[in-house]
């Protein structure tokens, strides 16, 4: 029998179970993550708005970024930046706790360091080196350094890290010890960033990168594996990644989906993904095969991203999206843009929930059938209900409601990406 529409519930609470750290690096860690508009009264049509709002700063990036790719003349290399999500770990000897942004779109790891000569505020005292005993700075001939899209080699090595809407982050490169919950790893290559400059850095005190790049975390603990397990935006508590060993947790079962990563050379950072279709209602949708293709001078493509909050898709694949929904949901559309989303309807007075369409992304290998509140939002206060999807021109960008209660697993080994269905609050 096959399912053509769900029922979505328009309140829905999520607890969250909090759990030990692993205490061996050698098994992997786990890290709790806190969404940064946690601890916020906020409703989730709130949530998702100020998430959109901070996305659009991303897309600008990603934007900016796509156009270096493919113009020769420019020659500083920039990166997505920002995100949805902050990690919590130590930096330093003795230990020094604090928030960063989680970034899987771009790869270097940064905190900012005294002395500072342009610094933002952040929640968390600013880190200074000269008071942990395991602080060195790395030296130019370092792999690490040469790794770096832009350096200098004056007092040890010095970086410049540009984001795609100019922001930036400047200083010296380090070796420190970062704890992790009660894992402590030394040596990790980190930017000690003295001059930090622009928008979206202050939720947190600097950066974790987790892409594909020789800079990032997953790259410099030379693990194969990690993943993450991000709870419904409306709720209060942590979600989760895993490093190493635990992120293959409970991928034995026979739900897991299982497509393969595309590498794009002039992205090297981002994890791309191959989407051939899109099914609302049970119906495929007529969408040409290369609309998500990944183009030869790096524009184009899929990438799945934590910091993203909605799903954006290539404009003409939105709009039979969009029409599909407007066809196959049996309640007024609502024309008033009071939400910011790009297809809303009006709930009935008398309604707790409703009946929405069947979506399907159909990527190469797996084929994902979302749950229904991971692509429509209800808010009873506004009588609406809304699909958190928009249209983007060139990039399509998976978002991260999308992923929400889904254990999403990097293989990169094996270069794969898994969704397995999670309940994230008792992983």
């Amino acid at each position: 029998m096959v399912f053509l529409s769900k029922v979505i519930l328009l309140a829905l609470a999520i607890g969250a179970l909090c759990v030990s750290p692993s205490l061996s690096f050698s098994s992997g860690f786990r890290v709790s993550l806190k969404h940064v508009d946690s601890g916020k009264n906020l409703t989730m049509f709130q949530r998702i708005k100020r998430g959109m709002k901070r996305g659009q700063y991303r897309l600008q990036r990603l934007s900016g970024m796509a156009l270096a790719a493919s113009d020769s003349q420019i020659e500083a290399p920039i990166h997505a930046g920002n995100g949805e999500f902050l990690m919590e770990l130590s930096i330093g000897t003795p230990p020094q706790s604090y928030h960063a942004i989680l970034d899987t779109g771009s790869d270097l790891i940064w905190t900012q360091c005294k002395p500072c000569t342009e610094c933002y505020d952040q929640p968390t005292p600013i880190f200074d080196p000269k008071k942990s005993s395991s602080f060195a700075k790395i030296s130019c001939s370092d792999s690490l350094c040469e790794a770096l899209p832009q350096s200098t080699c004056n007092d040890g090595c010095e970086y410049l890290y540009t984001y795609g809407d100019y922001s930036s982050t400047q200083g010296i490169m380090g070796a420190e010890t970062f704890t992790f919950g009660k894992v402590s790893v030394p040596k990790i290559g980190f930017g000690c960033g003295e001059d930090n400059e622009g928008s979206g850095f202050s939720q947190g005190a600097g950066l974790v990168g987790l892409g594909r790049g020789p800079l990032s975390l997953v790259s410099q603990l030379k693990e194969a594996k990690f993943s993450y397990c991000l709870i419904s935006i409306d709720d209060q508590k942590t979600s989760t990644l895993l490093m190493g060993s635990l992120a293959s947790v409970n991928t034995t079962s026979n739900t897991i989906k299982t497509t393969p990563l595309i590498k794009n050379s002039l992205q090297p950072a981002f994890y791309y993904l191959s989407l051939e279709g899109i099914s609302v209602g049970g119906t495929r949708l007529p969408i040409k095969k290369s609309t998500f293709a990944l183009q030869d001078d790096g524009n184009g493509g899929l990438i799945i991203d934590s910091g993203t909050t909605i799903t954006y898709l290539e404009e003409s694949a939105f709009d039979l999206v969009k029409k599909a929904f407007i066809s196959k949901t049996k309640l007024s559309v609502d024309n008033s843009g009071s939400t910011g989303l790009d297809l809303c309807f009006t709930l009935p007075s008398d309604s707790t929930n409703v009946e929405v369409p069947t979506l399907v992304f159909h990527f190469e290998g797996a084929d994902l059938d979302l749950p229904s509140e991971n692509y429509m939002v209800g808010d009873s206060s506004t009588g609406l209900v809304c699909l958190a999807m928009g249209s983007s021109s060139g990039m399509s960008i998976f978002g991260n409601v999308q992923q929400q209660n889904i254990l999403v697993l990097h293989d990169l080994q094996k270069e794969t990406l898994s969704f397995l269905p999670t309940q994230c609050d008792q992983l």
